[in-house]
């Protein structure tokens, strides 16, 4: 299945994109795609509705980001050998891990909002994944028992804020806009295998980034399974599992996003993103 919210900021309604390429209202059935919907019993509710007789959804609405609730917006920091060495970082021997404020999270076709001050807005097409049902302490035999699904994120960041004001990477990942989820969430029985994905992202029509989940260090099941150990992951928690090369930081010379650009980027079986680029 492929879950969606749809509406106003702040007044997303759920719903599924039907295989006629029509959005269905959801809002009968589900109150929201969040907490015990997004566990398997609550997806299996979903799936067992007869699509064809869900309300059709007028025109073509904003799409929100596709899941409410998320607690936790997880990040894995040169999860790509090839990236970490554009970065000139060496492979960690664990997985990186900060976060992304929540407030950062938004639709997928939401402006990228240059922060003020910024000189070095940045791109990162990356495997979103999303938790089902709680997880502590999981195997990695279990770990994939707990994922909902998959969705398209792209991690914008700010690198002056992010490698060169002190502290921690936070501050360079978590301004307004800088966490562009969807367009939908893709559930796990629709992809088999997320280490074999082909991701890609342009500016302004041209290709930079153009990779596979397939090169991650380290892969989904692991994730999963290492997060569990130090937080409890629950419904509705997304981890951001990392980024292919050509980033803007990574090219000679370096490139940044500026105002007017449009970026646009993809997962295959995910769907696609696009954003214009506006000053705060």
């Amino acid at each position: 299945m492929k879950l969606l919210r749809y509406g106003a900021p702040g007044a997303e309604k759920p719903g599924l994109m039907h295989a006629d390429g029509t959005i269905r209202d959801l809002s009968a059935l589900v109150p929201d795609l969040a907490g015990e919907v997004l566990h398997p019993e609550g997806l299996a509710r979903i799936a067992a509705a007869d699509a064809d007789a869900l309300p059709k959804v007028a025109g073509a609405p904003r799409l929100g980001p596709p899941v409410a609730g998320t607690g936790k917006f997880i990040c894995i920091g040169l999860n790509y050998a090839d990236h970490a060495a554009e970065s000139g970082m060496a492979v960690p021997p664990e997985p990186v891990i900060f976060m992304k404020a929540t407030s950062a999270i938004c639709g997928p076709a939401d402006p990228i909002v240059i922060p003020r001050g910024s000189q070095k807005t940045d791109w990162e097409v990356e495997l979103a994944v999303i938790i089902g049902k709680p997880a502590k302490y999981v195997s990695e035999a279990e770990a994939m028992a707990h994922v909902a699904g998959y969705a398209v994120a792209n991690d914008v960041s700010e690198r002056s804020f992010q490698a060169e004001r002190a502290g921690q990477w936070t501050k360079g990942k978590s301004c307004d806009n800088f966490g562009q989820l969807g367009p939908w969430m893709v559930t796990a029985d629709e992809i088999p295998d997320p280490q074999a994905l082909a991701m890609w992202l342009t500016v302004n029509g041209e290709k930079m980034q153009d990779g596979s989940s397939a090169t991650m260090v380290y892969g989904v099941r692991f994730l999963v399974h290492y997060l569990s150990q130090f937080m409890t992951l629950h419904p509705g928690d997304v981890i951001s599992t990392g980024t292919p090369p050509g980033v803007g930081m990574g090219m000679s010379p370096q490139r940044f996003l500026k105002a007017g650009d449009v970026v646009e980027l993809g997962i295959d079986g995910l769907g696609s993103q696009r954003q214009e680029v506006v000053a705060d």
